[in-house]
């Protein structure tokens, strides 16, 4: 998900209206129902709707689908549903996306290609940051009339310029082979966050598998594959610390001295529930304790992903160039 929030906004409110108004007006000028009685009644009409079986069955790999599954994920969150209400319980809870695999999606071993569960990713994580953090995202897009960011360099004044939500990584690890047509869901959920780096987890499950928010028995089968994304979120140059976003969405409980240091919301955050050398006592409350803990929980697992951005370091040309050069790539 890379988007500017307020910008999407906008344009949907403009755009919408008279996009419509034109599909109708062209539906009437083409008289459609002629061609459509056509399509299903004239010669040829059997390879025409296996045609379109073919078609609708494999829409998702079709050219522009995955910009439609993302675009309609934001617009959905931002612009149509209903704002949530949900309290910091709820913030490592998780969305479900459900979809199937298509025949655009298989590789020479017969199974969903490696490479496509990403795009998967995109519309899923899309769909948890558009759904758990609107409210924190129609504020901060409108930063300057809500001053959730202030600029660094004069703190009397808002932080100026685009927002936006970037993908700075991705890892996943596969268990299982998704089959074609095979249907399965994905769950993502928020994972943890740092000073930079809001970290989501998501993992692809067998339809049907999870019943009422419980584990099902020997769940461990059921899962084919688990991934760790990063986003950062920005204000023009700007990095916005995450727990800003979450706070703004109503999903932090209240921390003694805050969540961060300094009211730019792009300082250190607070680490540990250790107060004055004395370990608190473990609280049945979800107060700013239980938060911490599952967040630190989190970033053991997500400090692994944060550690390969050390990898461009180990970037070699060769000795002599490299062995070959090789194409069509």
């Amino acid at each position: 998900m890379a988007s500017a929030a307020g910008a999407i906004t906008r344009v949907a409110r403009v755009a919408g209206p008279a996009v419509v108004s034109a599909i109708l007006y062209g539906a009437y000028k083409q008289n459609a129902m002629a061609a459509i009685e056509a399509f299903f009644t004239g010669p040829g009409r059997t390879s025409r709707i296996v045609a379109l079986v073919v078609v609708l069955w494999n829409w998702k790999s079709l050219p522009l689908a995955w910009t439609y599954r993302v675009i309609n994920g934001m617009i959905s969150h931002l612009l149509v549903r209903n704002l949530h209400t949900y309290t910091p319980d709820k913030l490592f809870q998780p969305v479900k996306t459900e979809t199937h695999v298509t025949l655009l999606e298989v590789d020479y071993n017969i199974h969903k290609s490696n490479s496509t569960y990403f795009a998967d990713l995109d519309v899923s994580r899309t769909h948890l940051v558009g759904h758990l953090l609107a409210r924190g995202l129609r504020a901060i897009s409108n930063n300057a009339s809500t001053k959730f960011v202030m600029d660094p360099s004069d703190w009397s004044r808002p932080a100026r310029g685009a927002f936006g939500v970037v993908l700075g990584g991705v890892q996943c690890s596969f268990k299982k082979e998704l089959k074609p047509y095979q249907r399965y869901e994905m769950w993502s959920r928020i994972l943890s966050w740092d000073r930079k780096w809001l970290y989501i987890v998501t993992h692809y499950v067998d339809k049907g598998a999870v019943k009422a928010g419980a584990k099902p028995e020997d769940w461990e089968k059921k899962i084919y594959a688990s991934a760790v994304s990063k986003y950062v979120f920005k204000i023009g140059r700007l990095t916005v610390h995450p727990a800003v976003l979450i706070e703004a969405s109503g999903l932090l409980p209240e921390r003694p001295g805050g969540w961060v240091k300094v009211e730019n919301g792009v300082g250190e955050e607070l680490n540990g529930v250790v107060t004055n050398g004395h370990v608190e006592p473990e609280s049945t409350a979800w107060d700013w304790k239980r938060t911490e803990k599952e967040r630190l929980k989190g970033l053991e697992y997500a400090e692994h992903l944060a550690s390969l951005d050390g990898l461009l370091n180990q970037f070699e040309p060769g000795e002599n160039g490299p062995l070959g050069v090789f194409g069509p790539g």
